[in-house]
């Protein structure tokens, strides 16, 4: 049975998820990219954008088993790109170049329609403007069965989280300060909601906690 997961989710020590001021040049935020620092140096992530080396170890284990099993994912319009409004033309294909990381079907939440978008790799960009629930009822049809995964931003996680909706959620907590930007679960009752902590592993650059939901 497919789940709803939530894997590689870089959050700051104060609770926040991206830094303010999200732009085309700042796409994480000021000072969103050192939440990501764990990450950038792993064999992994070379590996997703054509790369060699990078270390192994801790990070670089969670960091793969992120990619394990997952049929499709779900994105925010905000991780998709920094066009807002509707849509000016199909000019914006991503951040991530010809061929995106995610060689799945990949559902946009959006409140604009826009056409389909088939990219290198076997990714594939659908449109979704009826919501979170048609969103994961979209994602989990075309997941054959595998996971669902989701991939951010902060606003769409905690929207899919307050529902109750994602049965597991793999943080990786920097060691860092933002002072601002999105908070990740303010206002979020978390034992109310059914979830417990129930894994924490030290990495070398981030500490890697697991967030489910009680059996």
């Amino acid at each position: 049975m497919s789940r709803l997961r939530v894997n590689s989710f870089s959050v700051s020590l104060d609770g926040y998820g991206a830094g303010v001021s999200q732009s085309l040049e700042q796409p994480l935020g000021l000072g969103g990219e050192n939440l990501h620092h764990w990450m950038f140096g792993t064999r992994l992530f070379r590996e997703l954008f054509g790369g060699q080396g990078g270390s192994t170890g801790v990070d670089d284990e969670f960091a793969r088993r992120g990619f394990a099993d997952v049929g499709s994912w779900i994105l925010g319009r905000n991780m998709f790109g920094p066009v807002r409004g509707p849509w000016p033309d199909e000019s914006w294909k991503g951040w991530w170049g010809a061929s995106p990381p995610y060689h799945t079907p990949v559902f946009v939440l959006t409140h604009h329609p826009r056409a389909t978008l088939a990219m290198a790799g076997g990714t594939e960009f659908r449109f979704v403007t009826d919501g979170i629930h048609s969103a994961l009822q979209q994602a989990t049809a075309a997941a054959g069965g595998l996971d669902v995964r989701l991939g951010g931003g902060v606003s769409t996680v905690r929207q899919y989280w307050r529902a109750g909706l994602i049965d597991e959620l793999h943080l990786a907590v920097r060691p860092v300060l933002l002072g601002s930007g999105e908070p990740l679960w303010n206002g979020i009752d978390l034992r109310a909601l059914g979830y417990e902590c129930a894994e924490s592993v030290a990495g070398e650059r981030a500490t890697h906690v697991f967030v489910r939901k009680r059996a």
